[in-house]
């Protein structure tokens, strides 16, 4: 149990990126914490999360942390903490902050949400209940960001990717990548439909 919390407190912390954005930006309007910064440190990350997960596979890089937070299937493989970095670099490089900070809230505290709702095991479909919980985290994080037709398709995107799990060549694709970029683009072409 406690192993869940920590894994869904590190997958909540990422949120405050995109919460310092957006109290500079509509609060404080200090203009320090712009998008520039914003994707700045997401490319910084991604480096440093290259470098520690690479030294992580080929052994170099032994850490309680990595064997409290990394599930068992992760161990030979990239683990979940990387690909959550991978996504959220992705989405704030390719979308702009309208739809990409809700879709980075939706990763940030829509997963962990999602997660609290399931069984915690590895399921190809999530359960009803875990697909609707995740709709409704996701429509209240977009909501405020954007038009109803945009958070609709956005929270739908974000449901999807977390919901469903396709596995490629034996390997699951996880939704610590999937969910940012498909929810933005789902809320963008909504926003460009529109």
């Amino acid at each position: 149990m406690a192993f869940e919390i920590g894994r869904r407190f590190v997958h909540a912390s990422g949120a405050i990126v995109p919460g310092a954005y957006l109290l500079d930006r509509y609060v404080l309007e200090t203009g320090v914490v712009t998008w520039r910064v914003v994707q700045t440190i997401a490319v910084a990350g991604l480096a440093v999360t290259t470098v520690l997960e690479t030294a992580r596979l080929r052994g170099g890089l032994e850490h309680a942390v990595y064997d409290r937070l990394t599930r068992e299937y992760e161990q030979d493989s990239v683990a979940g903490y990387a690909l959550y970095v991978v996504g959220a670099t992705i989405t704030v490089l390719a979308f702009e902050p309208t739809v990409a900070v809700p879709a980075l809230l939706m990763l940030c505290l829509g997963d962990p949400i999602s997660g609290m709702l399931s069984s915690g095991g590895l399921r190809t479909i999530a359960r009803p209940r875990v697909l609707v919980g995740m709709f409704i985290a996701c429509f209240l994080i977009a909501y405020p960001f954007v038009p109803l037709a945009a958070a609709v398709a956005g929270a739908l995107g974000a449901m999807l990717a977390d919901g469903i799990k396709p596995i490629v060549r034996g390997y699951v694709i996880d939704d610590n990548l999937t969910i940012p970029i498909v929810a933005a683009s789902a809320m963008w072409a909504a926003l460009i439909a529109v």
